[in-house]
């Protein structure tokens, strides 16, 4: 992808003025809540339950949750794919019930599925994608797009002939094509290889720092955690967190230290034997302790104590996955 002027509404640039919800917020959802109604004997399914978020105006935002959580209820509710049960939403100021249109035109949504018609051409696909936001031909920004997402070569070749990685940046020229100033990316990595992953975060950044909002899911959570300022836990329909990301790993008070010795060992030395320490291999030993009681320098001195020579040394705090499986498993037994 190249580094090209990015498409960005002059409203969604840092120090913008705009009219609508707070000046801080591009997504204002209130008691969000979705009901598909059951078929036969099959009872109706609640897969939204009163959701309350806020999301920052030029936050990098994640929505993450397990399979089933209702992120993708949430996302096709925004998308106006699917008709909430209840609840307000209003994206970019404008309420998706009142002023459906100027809604639409404030978010653009990057779907996990290569949802692309194979008998066009990019360049077709984008200006039929043009004409169904309104544009006029005199606002298409076809070629524009095209060169920033790395296609202006493949503008006239068959859609059905291009790689996997290529439809997915085509998918985020269909989605930015209209300049929205929030931008929703639906597993967007699902699927593709390194080198694309890669591309596509720098681009997204590049747009994020551009003064565009970016809404991820993903359930690749260390792609979230270095990625996100801010993150959202939904769970089985609850929201069940929502906090910037370093705040929410800090929950964790707990930490690793990985020690290398020199000698092989057979048992956990007795002069280490009051702390938490397992034997990993014949010459590692894994300290676990909380991150608030910095024990480290007493460890050390034990080890010499034992007569142990280190030979490497690491450690490691909790990240974004302990977390999320620690919130999870806690609400799923909550309600068990």
């Amino acid at each position: 992808m190249t580094a090209l002027p990015l498409p960005v509404r002059e409203d969604a640039r840092p120090g913008a003025e705009r009219p609508g919800c707070g000046p801080d917020i591009a997504l204002e959802i209130r008691g969000l809540a979705k009901t598909y109604q059951g078929f036969g004997a099959s009872p109706p399914k609640a897969a939204l339950k009163g959701i309350d978020l806020d999301v920052p105006r030029g936050a990098f935002f994640g929505l993450l949750g397990p399979n089933g959580a209702g992120k993708s209820t949430l996302i096709n509710i925004l998308a106006g794919m699917v008709d909430k049960t209840a609840g307000s939403v209003r994206i970019w100021g404008h309420d998706i019930d009142t002023d459906r249109r100027a809604a639409k035109m404030a978010i653009g949504i990057v779907p996990q599925e290569l949802n692309i018609d194979p008998f066009f051409t990019p360049k077709q696909l984008l200006d039929l994608q043009s004409g169904l936001y309104g544009l006029r031909k005199s606002e298409y920004r076809t070629k524009e797009i095209l060169q920033a997402v790395g296609l202006a070569d493949k503008a006239n070749a068959y859609t059905r002939q291009l790689s996997g990685g290529m439809r997915r940046r085509l998918l985020i020229g269909k989605a930015i094509l209209h300049s929205p100033p929030i931008v929703v990316l639906d597993e967007p990595t699902a699927g593709v290889d390194v080198e694309l992953r890669q591309n596509l975060w720098n681009y997204m950044r590049r747009l994020n720092a551009a003064g565009a909002t970016i809404l991820l899911t993903t359930h690749y959570l260390e792609e979230a955690e270095k990625l996100c300022d801010t993150i959202a836990i939904i769970d089985e329909g609850d929201l069940i967190a929502c906090a910037p990301t370093a705040e929410l790993i800090g929950r964790l008070d707990h930490k690793e230290m990985t020690v290398t010795v020199e000698q092989d060992l057979d048992a956990v030395p007795a002069a280490l034997s009051r702390f938490d320490v397992t034997l990993a291999g014949p010459r590692r030993l894994v300290f676990r302790f909380k991150r608030s009681d910095q024990p480290m320098c007493a460890i050390i001195e034990a080890i010499n104590e034992a007569r142990l020579v280190i030979a490497d040394l690491s450690t490691s705090e909790g990240r974004l996955e302990d977390v999320f499986l620690e919130l999870t498993r806690g609400h799923q037994q909550g309600k068990a």
